[in-house]
């Protein structure tokens, strides 16, 4: 397997407050890393540094063999290689379903209409949602607005995919539609980082769970292990909050 993405030493301050103090990470090729940690971790201040929508203090961070982190990388480039899904639904509200998806194909990849509404139907169509294609946001549900999102965070066929609290913000009965999407996602291959708080999902789909305290990686390793039998005593008082 070949390594996707590097961080080396990545630290990011806000002011006074270092937020992520030395991230050290790497993930490979088909992995699913979940990172998990309280709020105020740093958990989406690390997607938000990947994505180049937060500049580093300091630190390296490499996709693929591209130090995405140099001063002269052009952010949009970068971005079109990376798929991100934010924790609140960011859809566009004024464009139809089909349009969202098929947006970045069209205006970054400049794929051709027609060519990017075949390939946005058929991912649609996969996920139950070919009947809402000429239809708005509002006029889906939460959980299929999140789905929607996601396919179009992969309409481009990213290197990466990052996921920040994909459910944080749906009612609990619409959190299953979207993990079941993430799960098939992942088992398809494609590479993902998503931090979550979904404690069962990251056991039972993430390859290594990374848990995150107060902006250091604390624990890293096989779900089996941080759950199981985590090392950390940090991450032992932080897991017993779900566990009892």
């Amino acid at each position: 397997m070949s390594t996707v993405l590097r961080l080396d030493g990545v630290r990011k301050h806000y002011g006074e407050t270092e937020v992520l103090r030395g991230i050290d990470l790497s993930v490979e090729s088909h992995e699913v890393v979940a990172v998990i940690g309280a709020s105020g971790s740093g958990k989406s201040t690390l997607l938000r540094t990947i994505n180049l929508l937060e500049t580093i203090d300091d630190g390296q961070i490499w996709l693929e063999d591209v130090d995405i982190s140099s001063p002269g990388v052009k952010p949009d480039q970068v971005r079109a290689s990376i798929g991100f899904v934010f924790q609140h639904l960011n859809l566009f509200p004024h464009l139809s379903v089909l349009d969202n998806v098929t947006l970045a194909s069209r205006h970054v990849l400049r794929i051709p209409r027609a060519t990017a509404e075949k390939t946005g139907l058929e991912l649609l169509d996969r996920i139950g949602l070919a009947d809402k294609a000429r239809a708005f946001p509002d006029q889906l549900s939460g959980g299929q607005q999140q789905r929607a999102a996601i396919v179009r965070a992969i309409a481009t066929n990213p290197t990466l995919l990052l996921l920040d609290e994909v459910t944080s913000a749906l009612d609990p009965e619409l959190v299953g539609e979207v993990l079941e999407l993430v799960r098939a996602l992942g088992a398809e291959g494609t590479t993902i980082v998503m931090a979550t708080h979904e404690m069962a999902f990251a056991r039972d789909v993430a390859s290594r769970v990374v848990f995150l305290d107060q902006g250091v990686v604390a624990e890293v390793g096989p779900p089996s292990q941080v759950f199981g039998a985590p090392q950390n005593e940090r991450t032992r008082e932080f897991l017993a909050r779900f566990t009892g």
